[in-house]
């Protein structure tokens, strides 16, 4: 039996696992960045004053890395401002009033599908990014340069709270399987693993039945820790195959895609509805009432944890994503994005006192990639780009699990992370 690689144990917190999806009110105003995923910013395509419809494109652009942004809302366009994101970059935003009428636009059209060329085309159209947080364009990932002989459909959600791909896999079974065969039929790949953690057995026993006797479809069970969901760990751990430093996952021959990514597409195809909507996890011990959302792309924060009888003033630390890799959010102010899978709401949150390094190798130890984060924290420190390099420092994934075990509690996931863009790249 292959060894997996190492992580962590981590309390599951999957509070919400069990708590089926909630549709989320339409607010009266939504704001709709128009950078939410990897790559460049689009353009408003409409003005102050426009009316708009559910689906209707609101934002694109011409450069390659990038996908359009659409309306989740019918009503007008009431400004065009600019926005500061959770990454601190700013980009303009479309402030749309809603009408409450939720008309649907006419460029809502099931696409029509004949090759290759036309499903990446629709899948741009649809405004496809990763749902598992990354963002990376969901048409781009569809077409690298090698062939693919395995698709590997990533449904770890290891991260504690977070329970919003596991409903997807419930909740929306058909268009799961649905997704990963379109993926297939078009890109030409013959066989696909449905990686799931052990932790979540009725969707193993549901996938396991739905493909009894298709053998271009595996689901693989996952020893349940942390990162498992990490591209490299979960190629690893499913293919056996090692994505080298430097290297795409399709260098070796796989395709990594989101399970409600390829749930998205499935569902897109059939209806023509670009991605408008996002389901996310809403938890935190500042939240009275834990759930999963069913939101309009643009909604504001403040509302969905309100509507959750959370007490916002209380709220000491509000998390986009997960408490290992999600982002601190500088205000509940800010909207739901295309990458939103969770909301945590903090309250009995303290920042912790850093400390100095004791040697004691637990990141090193805890590591999937068996780095060594205290010595890159040094070199870093020092700006010795050559010792970086030795100590292969862009491999790092960011889990953020060297951090979590250190008890200097110093911040050696971050280190990584400013340290690799010391890195000249290719």
């Amino acid at each position: 039996m292959m060894k997996k690689l190492s992580g962590l144990k981590l309390d599951h917190r999957k509070n919400t696992q069990n708590a089926a999806t909630v549709e989320f009110p339409l607010p009266s105003k939504v704001t709709i960045p128009m950078a939410m995923n990897m790559g460049t910013p689009c353009n408003p395509t409409v003005k102050v004053g426009d009316e708009v419809k559910v689906g209707q494109k609101i934002g694109d652009t011409d450069a390659f890395f990038s996908v359009p942004v659409h309306s989740g809302v019918s009503g007008k366009v009431t400004a065009l401002t600019d926005y500061l994101s959770a990454n601190g970059a700013v980009c303009k935003a479309v402030e749309i009033e809603t009408d409450g009428l939720q008309t649907i636009s006419d460029e809502v059209k099931i696409p029509e599908i004949t090759d290759k060329e036309s499903f990446l085309k629709a899948v741009r159209e649809s405004g496809s990014c990763g749902l598992g947080g990354a963002g990376f364009p969901t048409h781009i990932k569809l077409n690298p340069k090698t062939a693919i002989d395995v698709l590997v459909i990533n449904a770890a959600e290891c991260e504690p709270y977070i329970t919003a791909d596991y409903r997807e896999m419930i909740e929306n079974s058909e268009d799961v399987i649905g997704g990963i065969r379109l993926v297939m039929k078009w890109l030409g790949i013959p066989k696909a693993k449905l990686a799931i953690e052990s932790n979540k057995p009725e969707a193993i026993s549901n996938f396991s039945s739905m493909t009894s006797g298709d053998d271009s479809i595996e689901v693989v069970t996952l020893p349940s820790s942390y990162p498992q969901g990490a591209e490299k760990v979960i190629i690893y751990n499913t293919t056996g195959r090692i994505v080298k430093e430097g290297e795409l996952p399709s260098d070796a021959g796989v395709m990594v895609l989101n399970v409600s990514t390829a749930s998205f597409l499935y569902r897109y195809t059939q209806t023509g509805m670009p991605l408008v909507t996002r389901r996310l996890t809403v938890d935190g011990d500042a939240v009275g009432k834990p759930m999963n959302l069913c939101a309009v792309i643009g909604t504001s924060f403040r509302e969905i944890l309100e509507y959750c009888e959370t007490d916002v003033d209380s709220v000491k630390k509000l998390i986009g994503g997960g408490p290992m890799m999600g982002m601190s959010l500088r205000s509940a102010d800010m909207p739901v994005v295309k990458t939103t899978n969770a909301l945590l709401a903090l309250k009995k949150y303290k920042e912790p006192v850093t400390t100095a390094c004791i040697r004691c190798g637990r990141c090193v130890r805890v590591c999937p990639l068996g780095m060594m984060p205290a010595d890159i924290e040094r070199a870093y420190k020092i700006r010795n780009i050559d010792e970086l390099k030795a100590l292969k420092v862009t491999l790092c994934m960011n889990c953020g699990s060297c951090t979590y075990v250190c008890p200097s509690n110093r911040k050696l996931a971050e280190t990584n992370q400013l340290a690799k863009m010391l890195i000249p790249r290719k």
